[in-house]
């Protein structure tokens, strides 16, 4: 009576354990489109992009701001000592106006201070077209950092693209293998009873027996497998690690253009985001030479201003106001800025070196992509008769078997051979759909419909 307590009390205690486990791990059933939007939330290489946006938006209104007046003012306050003036001018009884004795000079006021402010203002009309270049360079850099961006954010969705697609091979495997392991354990129950009966030789039973064990140790591989998988993926969208996330199986599939390679090129050299922003900046290179070449040019600026000053006792003024036309240059320009010219030419030349090295790799990338999606599709094909033959063969093997003309072994083979073209085929399927994706990412196309839009778009 004790024991039985103890037994249902640790009943009980396991049972609010379950209970208490399957609470804590939440299990939610996520599209791709939903993966994809929560990954780009979450994305810390989008955070940075926006970062370097912000610092070439704030770079364009930094060379735009060259455009204002320059507007200054100063002032200062001296205490000097007790200085010995001599003004040279002639009074009006014809002798000197200074001396250091005299009577004149003992008529000279005490000067110990002088205070002063002034106020300048300073509107650029031409300086070379170094402005207006700039501001051109800083323009184009700005559009590059948000192709960049672009670039980015086509990155983190094939990313999200194959991680999904491993989430799915993983569920998917473990789905399998479980049913490979019931159909095994339920061969061991019938193998175990015909060798009760006489009917079976030992050695038999013990080859399902190690069969059942060795898919119980793949079971094991494969959710070991699929916990990681489910671990990264929650990472990837910013999830509690505890989720268990399954793949909707309809997100996986996808409306699969038939192009000729040539037209993947081209589709790929008028798209991509990484050749744009290279084109921008080869025009943002091509503007900051302008720019060091104004440096040769005069430059020429209205400007005004506003004095006024007090000296103690000696004199005031008040109301001094200006105004013209400035021109300055500087000669030493002539040798100092060829250097500089130089620089700006060199950065256009490393530009034009990566467009060609670019173009190379993106017809490199074309064909690598499209290869391996056209290999895909035929896997899908050759996977498809595979699972057909595989079935087809376990069954003729286990009426064989079961009148006694296959061995065990065989029996065994064509199972295994059976899960292995179900799983070929679960992964060629979601790999096709990743190559697909590849290769509309290599060729600057990968579009990414969010969930809202999505809505939006079937309500419609």
């Amino acid at each position: 009576m004790r024991h039985s307590r103890i037994i249902k009390g640790l009943s009980t205690f396991a049972l609010g354990m379950m209970v208490f486990a399957a609470e804590a791990q939440d299990t939610r059933v996520i599209t791709l489109n939903e993966a994809v939007d929560m990954s780009l939330n979450n994305s810390k290489q989008l955070k940075l992009s926006s970062a370097k946006i912000e610092e070439a938006t704030a770079a364009l209104r930094e060379q735009r701001n060259r455009r204002l007046p320059d507007l200054g003012a100063s002032g200062a306050f001296y205490r000097l000592n007790n200085p010995q003036l001599d003004l040279k001018y002639k009074s009006n009884s014809g002798g000197s106006g200074g001396g250091t004795g005299g009577s004149e000079s003992s008529s000279m006021p005490t000067v110990n201070q002088i205070t002063y402010g002034m106020i300048n203002l300073s509107i650029p009309l031409f300086n070379g077209l170094q402005i207006s270049s700039g501001v051109q360079s800083a323009k184009y850099l700005e559009l590059a950092a948000k192709l960049d961006a672009d670039k980015d954010k086509e990155e983190i969705i094939q990313n999200t693209i194959a991680a999904y697609s491993n989430l799915y091979k993983a569920k998917e495997s473990v789905d399998l293998v479980k049913e490979d392991l019931r159909q095994a354990d339920q061969r061991v129950n019938d193998f175990s009873n015909l060798e009760k009966n006489g009917l079976m030789a030992r050695n038999d039973l013990l080859k399902a027996q190690l069969q059942a064990s060795n898919v119980q140790l793949s079971l094991l591989d494969a959710e070991n497998n699929y916990k990681i998988t489910n671990i990264n993926m929650n990472l990837m969208l910013g999830l509690p690690e505890t989720t268990e996330l399954i793949a909707d199986s309809a997100s996986l599939r996808s409306d699969m253009q038939d192009k000729g390679i040539t037209e993947w090129e081209n589709t790929a050299f008028a798209n991509r985001k990484d050749a744009q922003a290279l084109n921008y900046r080869a025009q943002a290179a091509t503007a900051s030479i302008k720019a060091q070449k104004g440096a040769y040019f005069p430059s020429i600026a209205l400007g005004g201003g506003y004095v006024a000053a007090d000296i103690q006792n000696f004199l005031s003024v008040s109301s001094a106001m200006n105004g013209g036309v400035t021109l300055s240059y500087s000669a030493s320009s002539i040798w100092k800025n060829g250097a500089k010219v130089a620089q700006a030419k060199s950065r256009l030349n490393q530009v034009e070196i990566n467009q060609s090295m670019l173009a190379d790799n993106i017809r490199i990338q074309i064909n690598q992509a499209y290869q391996n999606y056209l290999l895909s599709l035929k896997k899908i094909d050759v996977y498809s008769k595979a699972v057909e033959q595989a079935n087809e063969n376990y069954k003729i093997v286990k009426n064989k078997h079961e009148n006694s003309l296959a061995t065990t072994t065989d029996l065994l083979d064509a199972d295994v051979a059976q899960l292995q073209s179900k799983l070929n085929f679960a992964y060629a399927k979601a790999d096709a759909v990743v190559a697909y994706k590849k290769l509309l990412q290599t060729a600057g196309i990968l579009d990414f419909q969010s969930t809202t839009q999505q809505q939006q778009t079937e309500a419609k």
